[in-house]
């Protein structure tokens, strides 16, 4: 590190940064906020208003009104074709090149993370863009979004599994299901294995996720957080970063590796 900068808790997590060898990069709803994606309970605009977010996001839901469900997630799903990447995806990616092995876990459905350049993100809470078959669960081609823009509040008919017909389901995680088994052993496993764990934009609130820096801690891994609020997560971190993702990130790396502004 060639200075130390102005303030003191960047300064220290970016030693802390620069020495770690095995690191996990936890985000979560506040680092794509700043993109412009609206956290799940603030995505209902307009004739969507008119329901229940979570009334939307269940099993029940689906096969109570295919139609309805399926139209707001195409919804969403535009939405998010329409943000990009902020500086703190970037240096994320950035924090991987420079930290070979870096393990990035988001509970973000969006792909910020892909386009900013971060190579296989561990979705929690699935993704956007990865439908599949309600009754068969095998992947389904995304939708290629040249319809333009769904309606606000429109139903649109899911597509059929190519396979067995049955309905096309989004490929995210519904209240009363349980995360994807494959992402969270992988993302237990990171924290158990990690020797500091950067939690950025995440509330601390939402379990299992939120377990995850609790076991790196609990293991003797440094915590990092970056969060312009205070969370749960504050009593467990060596450092807390006050600010957004997308400023204390890109002034984070910088400190650690003196390249200059990666935003």
């Amino acid at each position: 590190m060639d200075s130390i900068p102005a303030d003191p808790p960047v300064g220290e997590a970016a030693a802390l940064l620069g020495r770690a060898r095995r690191v996990v990069v936890l985000t979560g709803a506040g680092m794509s906020a700043e993109s412009g994606v609206p956290t799940f309970r603030d995505a209902l605009t307009g004739l969507w208003q008119r329901y229940d977010a979570q009334a939307l996001a269940t099993p029940e839901a689906f096969r109570a009104d295919p139609e309805l469900v399926w139209g707001w997630y195409e919804w969403r799903r535009h939405a998010v074709r329409q943000a990009v990447p902020n500086p703190g995806h970037r240096a994320v990616a950035t924090i991987q090149t420079r930290i070979p092995g870096t393990v990035l876990v988001t509970q973000n459905v969006d792909d910020l993370h892909e386009r900013a350049g971060s190579p296989d993100p561990v979705h929690l809470h699935g993704s956007l863009f990865a439908p599949r078959c309600s009754a068969c669960s095998r992947p389904a081609p995304v939708p290629d979004g040249t319809d333009g823009e769904p309606a606000d509040g429109r139903r649109v008919p899911p597509p059929r599994c190519a396979h067995c017909a049955a309905p096309v389901r989004p490929g995210v995680v519904w209240f009363g299901e349980a995360l994807p088994p494959v992402a969270l052993e992988a993302a237990v496993e990171a924290a158990s294995a990690c020797d500091l764990l950067l939690t950025i934009g995440t509330s601390g609130l939402v379990y299992p996720a939120a377990e995850i820096p609790q076991v790196a801690a609990r293991l003797g891994a440094t915590v990092v957080q970056v969060n312009p609020e205070e969370t749960p997560l504050d009593r467990i971190a060596e450092v807390n970063l006050r600010g957004p993702a997308a400023t204390v990130l890109p002034a984070l790396v910088d400190a650690a590796w003196g390249d200059g502004p990666t935003g």
